[in-house]
């Protein structure tokens, strides 16, 4: 009779959530304290979210702190708008990360947080801060070399199967990563050397629900937990609020704050319980007659579920 001990984990993982209080109409507070109940019930090891918490943590620090005091270690990866109107380094002081890109271990799996936020000037890879990527066009959403070479010692160093996070994804091909086959062909080596080294890798961003399998690694596109945001505005939505709100029109606002809760075993089991949710006043993205997404995902209020076992 085999002895082997099965190790298991589990963390409830959101995208998204926008807390910028003259801007969204997002709900964050009220949402973030649904998403930490959840934590609870559940008996997660850990919380995470992939980015875009909020505009900036100078501006909201009582949310900033209500998330990463939390009585569940709650770790950050960081959006592009995180910093938009705190500069990089005071983000990451508020977030209580002493860099961009880290990684923990945790009950046999290593968990790697990336940072995508970069762009590159002159042969120069910058950091997202106070909006400065706002005015650049071209090579925008990077992993600079150095930290690709510190992402494949991570994982190869790992004594466990590894997990990504960040931002932006790692699957899609079209409004992606710039250097998305980079980062893919450190995984796909990885996998090569030794199966399942990577597992898992979840990212935000992009405000859709999608889960896809390539080469043996789950790859999931985690939606927002508050809106659609739609480039072409919209009449919809009350006048008050429009008024109250600066982007709402361009956005298309979920009800449920939207999260996975994930448990992953030893034996290659990765189990995501989704969630469904509703819109708000019923509007739908496809009411605002505005284009697809480029990949051709439509807008949902909703997170899949998937319970597979990797060999």
């Amino acid at each position: 009779m085999s002895t082997n001990k099965i190790d298991e984990l589990k963390f409830i993982c959101f995208a998204d959530i926008h807390h910028a209080p003259e801007a969204f109409m997002s709900n964050a507070e009220e949402k973030l304290d649904k998403i930490q109940a959840r934590a609870v019930k559940e008996n997660v090891d850990f919380i995470i979210h992939v980015g875009d918490l909020c505009h900036g943590a100078e501006q909201v620090p009582e949310f900033v702190e209500r998330y990463t005091n939390f009585s569940i270690p709650s770790y950050n990866c960081l959006g592009n708008h995180d910093s938009d109107n705190t500069c990089y380094e005071k983000t990451l002081e508020h977030y209580k990360m002493e860099n961009g890109y880290y990684y923990f271990d945790k009950n046999g799996f290593r968990l790697i947080v990336v940072d995508s936020n970069y762009y590159e000037e002159n042969g120069e890879y910058i950091n997202y801060s106070l909006g400065n990527y706002y005015s650049k066009t071209g090579s925008l959403g990077l992993v600079p070399p150095k930290e690709l070479d510190w992402l494949e010692k991570t994982i190869a160093d790992s004594p466990h199967p590894c997990v990504l996070f960040s931002h932006q994804s790692f699957e899609r091909k079209v409004e992606g990563l710039m250097n998305v086959d980079e980062v893919r062909a450190v995984i796909d080596k990885a996998n090569k050397k030794k199966p399942k080294s990577v597992i898992l890798s979840i990212n935000g961003h992009y405000h859709r629900d999608y889960i896809s399998i390539i080469k043996d690694v789950v790859y999931f596109d985690l939606n927002s937990c508050s809106y659609d945001w739609v480039d072409k505005p919209h009449d919809f939505y009350p006048e008050e609020l429009n008024k109250k709100y600066s982007c709402m029109r361009n956005t298309v606002l979920v009800n449920e704050p939207l999260s996975s809760f994930i448990t992953l075993k030893s034996d290659g089991t990765v189990k995501i319980e989704g969630m469904e949710g509703s819109y708000f006043m019923g509007v739908t993205t496809e009411m605002t007659n505005n284009p697809p997404d480029p990949c051709g995902r439509p807008f949902t209020p909703n997170v899949s579920s998937l319970n597979i076992k990797l060999l």
